[in-house]
């Protein structure tokens, strides 16, 4: 074996006959003989007709390559009758050449002489032989090239006959397959890109051989036609053979009283007499769109008169008759029914069920029918020519399938799974539930009223049996923490197990767990944890019914038409199977619930979409599909999982990060907010909202809070883009165990109000001040009073009250201003500065005493934990 590179002399294209495809011109890459002397009937032995010739082809612009060597001549000799003549026999398959010489067909053994050649021509030869190969990267094509170079004249005596070469074009497909010991193992599939390229084909060349088919033509026109009566004649039969290795053969065919005769244009005329049938039988599946097939059930006599390409393992034949062809109609009414009568020989046409067909001709029918797909289609028609490519190479659709799994990684695929994965099962492995505790999914980014959805489904479908709800862990950087979710699971089996077996078979059979969690992380995450489980009763005791994204198109784009991160990824393909719209709802074709709608399903071409305006389905069948007990298993969502989640089954799937970077901080206090200020703060945070990189956005606030009108715990829910705010009292429930990862002092402490923030690059700092604003404000200490500080109207209060006191000697007051001996007039009492001081002092001294009282409270930060 060696290998060879793409760009050597044996990746050119050519065309060679006879000798001149010899050792030294297929090596040299440049062909230096005479282009008027490259003919076929001057490039045999001794200047002779060549027997055959060898062909290469080259993708310009791709890996693919494929050479054949074409032999001239017949490779049969046409059915006249029981009568005896001379002739040659040629092999394709061997390549090798032998003459029968023997008086008939019937007592020749060409087997036999073939067996010898081969034995002499491999012996002596066997160092001519070359097989190359070139292995590419992984996913292109890899081409295998064997060359047999300078085969003598074994039976014309001295002179070479030329080389023969054979190549294809491959790709392999490997999936690696687990098994439920853990032995991984591969299971390979491969496709012969080049086996459209016909392997095989024969060219009437002689004038014996040309006039023996002309013959054969006359023969069976003539009055006394060893066919019998001609019944009809048309264009557009194709005939099939059992052999790998054949292509089906397009001809004209007519059919006799006795027989039939497909003519080609190449190896001439093939005449199947009903003295060489065993049986026919005839398929339609009674349908005029489906493929009309004759099968021919043929006895051995027929080889010789049978091109060798139709040589199969099988001794059948298959004409097929295309829909709507000149030969399909004349078939029926001039064909169908002389032939349904019994003939002397006890032979007639039987019609089959498919059920009839064997394995081999379903494939072959198989094969018949996608070609009459492909060409009834417009040329110009999308998708045709992969149509075409897989009507001429059987087995594509099925590597494709292959390819489709293998070509995603390399991480290994459930032997169990496997069928559904590669579309051979369309049903679901058998899942017992009876026994297990269903897990409905919701899932959305923060303020997609996924919370409402839960309470609405708690609330109104008790029918169901026992609730659990689980919500993620708020005090988190992380949206969803896999071992808090796996500990409560196992929790929640350990309390059933604790019951007696009665009740534990009853609550588990009724119990139902919803999962609810908003914020921005992958759907994915919650999957592996449940698979990967260390726990492996825990693991067999859930499964997965349904998983539900809520999607708000009011909170889906940051800007523009720019989606937040993971967005659509919470609707994934092979996760997700219901997709809850929940708002815009009561306008259908509202252009932005349009517009998201199409993207999801762009996204998730399954998926089912449900109207519920603020998390409130209207339909039992929605509800149905929310609670579904085995959706997410279907064959169709577990094969997407491993197309679009590799490893996922094993908790190798890493979904990735958010971007732009969103981040959750938690800010925990101990004293209650002033709602009010609260309120007016988060309607604020729109007008302060940035463009990108959008640094210092805050586009979520969730969280439980106390304030100051009320004992009651709050549940925050604040949107900034839609600029909503749900402010509704905690509802007392079940909770999660503790966080595994918080430390006792963290257990212990008062704090028990808290607010997540979400956005981008915020810090905690800061959104500590936001928040201190929220609060009761400390009161500051006031300042000391001036005359200068006195405003108009404190003057003007002075006046009014102290206008009337007693006036100094020589002022009196004439009801409107004060006058004095020399008629001076004034708006205020002579007194007035005087008063103006009084009242500084006076307010002062009150100013004083309350900065002593301030002084002496007592205040907390927003911050302070309660002694």
């Amino acid at each position: 074996m060696f290998l060879t590179c793409f760009s050597s002399p044996n990746r050119q294209p050519f065309v060679l006959f006879g000798n001149h495809s010899s050792r030294e011109n297929l090596n040299a890459g440049n062909f230096n003989f005479p282009s008027e002397g490259h003919l076929v009937r001057s490039t045999g032995p001794a200047g002779s007709f060549a027997k055959h010739m060898v062909a290469q082809c080259v993708s310009p612009k791709g890996p693919l390559a494929c050479s054949r060597t074409y032999f001239f001549g017949a490779t049969h000799v046409p059915y006249l009758g029981k009568r005896r003549r001379k002739g040659h026999w040629l092999d394709l398959e061997s390549p090798n050449i032998y003459t029968e010489e023997a008086s008939g067909w019937e007592d020749s053994n060409p087997v036999l002489n073939k067996r010898r050649l081969n034995s002499v021509v491999f012996l002596t030869y066997s160092s001519n032989m070359a097989f190359h190969i070139h292995a590419t990267k992984r996913g292109e094509a890899t081409w295998a090239y064997m060359t047999v170079y300078d085969i003598p004249d074994l039976l014309g005596g001295s002179g070479c006959l030329g080389s023969v070469v054979f190549s294809e074009s491959f790709l392999t497909s490997q999936i690696l397959i687990k098994e439920k010991g853990g032995t991984v193992t591969p299971e390979t599939s491969y496709i012969v890109l080049t086996a459209a390229i016909p392997r095989f084909c024969s060219w009437l060349v002689e004038d014996n051989e040309v006039k023996l088919s002309e013959k054969t033509q006359q023969a069976v026109r003539g009055a006394e036609c060893l066919l019998g009566t001609l019944l009809t004649g048309g264009e557009g039969a194709y005939l099939y053979s059992s052999s790998l290795q054949s292509w089906p053969e397009e001809g004209n065919v007519h059919f006799f009283s006795s027989g039939l005769l497909f003519s080609h244009r190449c190896f001439g005329s093939i005449i199947i007499s009903k003295d060489h049938m065993n049986s026919v039988s005839f398929y339609d599946g009674d349908s005029t769109s489906i493929v009309a097939a004759l099968l021919i059930d043929f006895r051995s006599s027929l080889l010789p008169h049978l091109p060798v390409q139709f040589h199969g393992s099988s001794s059948f034949l298959m004409i097929a008759l295309f829909p709507k062809s000149k030969i399909y109609q004349a078939f029926y009414s001039e064909v169908f029914s002389p032939w349904q009568q019994q003939d002397n020989a006890g032979l007639s046409l039987k019609v089959i069920q498919e059920d009839g067909l064997s394995v081999e001709q379903k494939r072959l029918h198989s094969n018949a029918q996608k070609l009459f797909n492909a060409l009834s289609h417009p040329t110009g028609e999308k998708w045709n020519s992969l149509k075409l490519l897989s009507a001429k190479i059987p087995g594509l659709d099925w590597f494709l399938q292959h390819f489709a799994v293998s070509s995603i990684s390399q991480e290994p695929v459930m032997q169990a799974h496997l069928p559904v994965v590669l579309q051979q099962s369309e049903i679901s492995p058998v899942h017992r539930l009876e026994n297990k505790v269903i897990i409905s999914i919701v899932t959305g980014l923060p303020g997609c009223h996924a919370n409402e959805l839960c309470a609405f489904l708690v609330t109104l479908h008790k029918e169901y049996g026992r609730w659990m709800v689980y919500r993620q862990i708020m005090d988190s950087s992380e949206c969803f923490h896999a071992a808090h979710f796996q500990k409560y699971l196992s929790n929640v089996l350990e309390t059933q197990q604790n019951r007696s077996a009665r009740q534990s078979a009853y609550i588990c059979k009724k119990t139902r767990l919803l999962v609810v969690l908003q914020g921005y992380m992958d759907v994915i995450d919650v999957v592996q944890a449940l698979q990967t489980h260390p726990d492996s009763n825990v693991k067999s005791s859930f499964t997965i019914g349904a998983i539900t994204a809520c999607v708000d198109p009011l909170s889906c784009y940051m800007e523009h038409r720019f989606l937040f991160p993971k967005c659509l990824d919470q609707c994934s393909q092979g996760l997700v199977n219901n997709v809850v719209f929940t708002s815009h709802t009561k306008e259908q074709r509202h252009p932005l619930l349009v517009q998201l709608q199409s993207l999801i399903r762009a996204a998730n071409p399954t998926a089912a979409f449900i109207l519920a305006e603020n998390g409130i389905v209207t339909r039992n069948e929605d509800i149905e599909l929310i609670l579904s007990e085995n959706s997410f298993s279907s064959p169709q969502m577990l094969r997407s999982r491993y197309l679009m989640f590799p490893g996922w089954y094993e908790g190798k799937f890493d979904a990735g990060s958010a971007f732009p970077l969103m981040v959750q901080i938690c800010v925990w206090f101990g004293r209650p907010l002033e709602k009010t200020r609260f309120v007016t703060k988060c309607k604020a945070i729109q007008s302060s909202m940035k463009p990108s990189p959008f640094s210092g956005n805050i586009y979520h606030i969730l969280g439980k809070v106390k304030f100051s009108d009320s004992e009651r715990t709050m549940e925050i829910c604040y949107n900034t883009l839609a600029n909503s705010l749900s402010i509704v009292p905690v509802l007392e429930g079940p909770v999660p165990p503790p966080d595994s990862r918080s430390t006792p002092q963290d257990n212990n402490r008062q704090s028990d109000c808290y607010l997540v923030f979400i956005g981008c690059s915020l810090k905690e700092e800061s959104l500590k001040d936001w928040l201190r604003q929220s609060a009761k404000q400390k009161p500051q200490r006031k300042a000391l009073k001036t005359r200068g500080m006195l405003t108009q109207q404190e003057i003007r209060n002075i006046h009014v009250k102290r206008h009337l006191d007693p006036l100094p000697a020589g002022y009196f007051y004439n009801g409107t201003q004060f006058v004095n001996f020399f008629g001076d007039k004034t708006d205020f009492h002579p007194l007035m500065d005087q008063f103006m001081n009084d009242y500084v002092e006076e307010a002062n001294q009150e100013i004083e005493r309350y900065n002593r009282e301030l002084e002496q409270q007592e205040y907390h930060d927003l911050f302070e934990q309660k002694s």
